[in-house]
């Protein structure tokens, strides 16, 4: 059996006192595209940001291709937090797209693709501008290079920010309702680069509100409500009917209520 590219296993997280994740056990297929949907709230963001460590899980156990991110299972079960270096290390596998696009706007659409490249992997700056352009070309910006963020659309801004994650060269990539401050536009040229990274096989995990991109593209829909998971499986399982009574009233409330008719 393939072993997958994210496994979640008993996540609990809390704020304080408020318990936001209550146990939730999820597997992210490799090269597939799974899209994590439910009302605000429902605690898909804070899942994601565990999947990427931006947040440490009160309890429970994430693995990303097969490795423990953060902590191991100790003796009794209590769990250890793995050094510094090995959770880097871990993480570098991952890249990340956030709602807003967080350009440097002191530097050209080239510039923030290809600083982390020269800061963080210590790479040449020929080699890391030639690696942050084929980037770029991938997402359609080639000819905006020289551009900085003040003259870029949203759409753009955000086609840039993918850019720059997948110039680490991730085997994940983590997007946390990266179309939510577009458009109607400027969203489609978003999720055309999407459509098309999912095409090449990368492995993709979407916090999303755009059910119709969840029921064309995903090959895995996880349907959160009040920090539970409460469904998951293809598009076909999750938006055919008869429909578990909670996602029905979801997706009767959501504004695109036609897009379970495109599975």
């Amino acid at each position: 059996m393939t072993t997958p590219a994210i496994s979640v296993k008993g996540l609990i997280k809390r704020f304080g006192q408020a318990e936001v994740l209550h146990g939730i056990d999820l597997d992210i297929p490799q090269g597939q595209v799974s899209c994590l949907i439910g009302p605000s709230g429902s605690g898909k963001s804070t899942l994601l940001r565990c999947m990427a460590f931006l947040e440490e899980a009160t309890a429970g156990l994430i693995f990303i291709n097969g490795e423990p991110l953060g902590f191991s299972e100790g003796a009794q079960g209590v769990p250890v937090r793995l050094p510094a270096a090995r959770i880097r290390s871990v993480r570098s596998q991952i890249g990340m797209v956030f709602q807003q696009f967080n350009l440097w706007p002191h530097m050209t659409a080239l510039g923030n693709v290809s600083e982390a490249l020269k800061t963080v992997h210590r790479v040449g700056r020929r080699e890391a501008e030639e690696r942050a352009m084929l980037q770029l070309k991938k997402v359609g910006l080639e000819d905006r290079a020289g551009h900085y963020p003040s003259q870029l659309s949203g759409g753009q801004q955000q086609r840039v920010a993918i850019a720059r994650a997948l110039a680490l060269e991730p085997k994940i990539m983590l997007f946390d309702e990266p179309t939510s401050s577009l458009d109607p536009e400027l969203t489609g040229e978003v999720l055309n680069v999407m459509r098309a990274l999912a095409a090449d096989g990368m492995t993709m995990v979407v916090v999303s509100h755009e059910i119709g991109f969840a029921a064309a593209v995903c090959q895995q829909i996880a349907f959160l409500d009040k920090g539970r998971l409460l469904l998951t499986g293809t598009p076909q399982e999750i938006f055919g009917k008869p429909r578990h009574p909670r996602l029905e009233l979801f997706l009767d409330t959501y504004l695109d209520r036609g897009a379970a008719m495109l599975v």
